[in-house]
């Protein structure tokens, strides 16, 4: 016999609910209780609470026995419908730990609905069903990073409650007259009373209130993915249930006490604050700098070609080329903010021909490195051998080429993670390498070693020497940070920092632009670690330095590998037989050490300063050995700070002029 009476299934969770909003408005009204207390709690490690959602069930595979007195005429295929998931709920993780615990167990609903079918008469026929389950679902918590995020998973166990179906067959629109048929209701046969299955699924922890509260409270909103694995609701046909489940958690627990820290009254940190602003008389330097030639050729991306940022020559060129003037031969795109140097850069090429036609018993090797292996670094080095050769008529058997899948001193370092695509540019190049001293640095040996030097003439930008100090001596330990407010006579105000350090130096157009001086207000505001704001203002007249063509200093630069400040060992000689013997006697030197911008900031700064004091200490005791102490040395880092470094960023050439030191020797005279 067919039952066809209504069939009510929600007396099965009514209780349930109840259950909960109990449990909720009775924690809800011991954490309002408790909103007074300004004690601080620990995170719990126990909550309790309760979940809903909804689940969206997949019905697939197909049934047509709905039980021993009733068969549909087809069989009915796939389908879709959402039911109400509630379910009391526990969970566990101790604070600061990753892994943690839960159990939740209540009602689970997974009604549906068939997807319509077409019956031997022409009828429409539908199915629905309505499984209702207790379900008792354990997981295990993972949170990454000890994140509010999580991840959870584990069995469940569901125990039958509802197995209830109503079909419904509609008329033959052929005949609209047609009485309807009455629906079909009952109990589905052969259904599973206990499913083992299991679900994934992720959430995010979402506190209600702070830790001032020994109630504390989160909502977690969370979805789960429950496959068809265990979850086919008949032992007979092929019907299986897929779930997606969507809903939210709220959760309380009760924290424990922290003893209130004794009260530490902070005393006003202790810093000096003093401005020094050079008078900046316009004495015009002119300078004569010793260039180095970095000796490798960058290429583009895959490219085996030479790039067009090099300056190319033809044939008929060469004779008109000299390394004192090549400015005449500049390169298509110039880029950097050292128009001169970078126009000696882009020559290496030319360069390198024209010192081994002069030079003919000299030799190189160019090794080819490429991330796409040994063959492609060959082509690379052949382009480059190919210009030598047809453009300066250069043996090729003086020219040997290697290949390599990366250079000898790479950038890319093993486990290397940040920036790999600018660290792969500066490795995707041809290095030039020499035994012939007439082609290196003076006092250099090695095929590694950087090519012989160039001498450029020019005016000087304002040196460092003419910018304005911002000393606040003691920085680093009374404040997290400090930074500066300029403000002109017109109450324009310029702001500056945060800066971690006690000394910065600012060039003077900076702050005054094309004023040629100016008086200031300058009010340091310094950060203390439990964020109050301490200030002090000063008072400063600013002179904007301008050049003139009488005296002449003299520069030097060093260049090092990748991330590397000890390297200078290897330049030592070079630093003590040519460097420390131009200095006159007086002289001021200022050395200052950069990075380019790959890396952390505080890093690179670092960096910077060391490789700064290992020239200063080779120079200083150069000078002490011929039992000279007339010079003053200044040594400073500025990292990777864009205000001065030397050139851009762009292109990799750039990056690897950026890691350098710059020796600037100043005549007494100037001073």
């Amino acid at each position: 016999m067919i039952d066809t009476k209504p069939y009510n299934t929600g007396s099965h969770y009514q209780t349930l609910m109840k259950i909960t909003l109990i449990i909720v408005l009775f924690m809800a009204t011991l954490q309002l209780h408790l909103t007074a207390q300004s004690f601080e709690y620990t995170k719990p490690s126990w909550w309790i609470g309760a979940a809903a959602g909804a689940n969206l069930n997949f019905n697939r595979g197909s049934t047509q026995e709905l039980n021993a007195e009733f068969t549909s005429p087809v069989a009915f295929h796939n389908g879709f419908g959402a039911g109400l998931f509630l379910a009391p709920l526990v969970e566990y993780q101790a604070p600061g730990s990753m892994f943690g615990f839960g159990f939740q167990a209540g009602y689970d609903s997974r009604k549906g609905k068939f997807d319509q079918v077409i019956t031997p008469c022409d009828c429409p026929a539908d199915l629905s069903t309505k499984l209702s389950y207790i379900t008792v679902e354990p997981s295990l918590k993972f949170a990454p990073f000890k994140s509010n995020f999580y991840l959870f998973g584990g069995p469940r166990i569901a125990f039958l409650i509802d197995n209830s179906f109503t079909y419904k067959l509609g008329i033959n629109p052929a005949y609209p007259d047609q009485l309807p048929n009455p629906d079909v209701k009952g109990d589905l046969s052969n259904t599973n009373k206990t499913l083992l299955s299991m679900q994934i699924g992720a959430g995010y922890d979402i506190p209600m209130c702070s830790q001032n509260h020994q109630i504390q409270s989160m909502i977690s909103p969370f979805v789960s993915f429950q496959p068809y694995f265990g979850q086919s609701p008949r032992s007979i046909e092929t019907w299986n249930l897929t779930t997606v489940r969507v809903g939210a958690a709220i959760k309380f627990g009760r924290g424990k006490k922290i003893p209130l820290p004794a009260i530490i009254l902070m005393e006003d940190p202790v810093f000096k604050f003093t401005i020094i602003s050079p008078e900046n008389i316009p004495v015009s330097r002119r300078v004569r700098e010793t260039f180095p030639v970095l000796n490798y050729v960058y290429f583009d991306g895959e490219s085996t070609e030479i790039s067009d940022r090099y300056v190319l020559l033809n044939k008929n060129q060469v004779k008109d080329f000299k390394e004192d003037q090549l400015e005449v031969f500049k390169p298509k795109k110039l880029s950097g903010r050292s128009d001169r140097e970078m126009v000696v850069y882009y020559n290496v090429l030319n360069i390198l021909g024209d010192r081994m036609q002069k030079e003919p018993s000299s030799d190189i090797i160019l090794v080819g490195s490429s991330i796409k292996g040994i063959d492609h670094g060959k082509l690379m080095a052949s382009s480059v051998k190919e210009y030598l050769v047809n453009i300066f008529a250069l043996n090729p058997s003086r020219i040997s080429i290697e290949g390599r899948d990366k250079p000898k001193i790479p950038s890319e370092q093993p486990g290397g993670t940040l920036e790999l695509d600018l660290l792969r540019e500066g490795d995707q190049r041809v290095s030039i390498e020499s035994n012939s001293p007439a082609l290196l640095m003076e006092f250099q040996s090695g095929k590694e070693m950087l090519l012989r030097p160039i001498q450029i003439n020019s005016i000087q930008e304002a040196p460092l020497d003419s910018y304005v100090s911002f000393n606040v001596e003691g920085a680093t330990q009374a404040f997290t940070s400090w930074n500066i407010e300029i403000k002109d006579s017109k109450g324009k105000i310029q702001s500056f920092g945060p800066y971690h350090k006690d000394l910065v130096t600012i060039p003077g157009k900076t702050i005054l632009g094309e004023r040629p001086e100016g008086d200031f207000v300058v009010t340091m505001k310094g950060i203390r670690e439990d964020g109050k704001i301490v200030s002090q203002s000063n008072k400063v007249h600013m002179v904007l330095w301008k050049p003139d063509e009488n005296e002449q200093g003299i520069r030097y630069s060093v260049i090092y590998e990748f991330n590397e400040s000890k390297a200078i060992s290897i330049y030592e000689k070079y630093l003590t037989e040519v460097v420390a013997k131009k200095i006159p006697v007086g002289a001021k030197v200022i050395i200052h050490g950069h990075t380019d911008a790959i890396g952390e900031e505080a890093n690179n700064q670092k960096l910077s300063l060391a490789r700064a004091l290992d020239v200063k200490t080779i120079l200083s005791a150069s000078q002490a050995l011929e039992g000279r102490n007339d010079v003053i040395f200044e040594a400073m880092g500025m990292g990777e700070d864009d205000t001065f470094a030397p050139f851009g960023n762009k292109f990799p050439e750039e990056r690897a002029y950026n890691r350098t030191v710059i020796i600037d020797i100043i005549p007494n005279k100037e001073r």
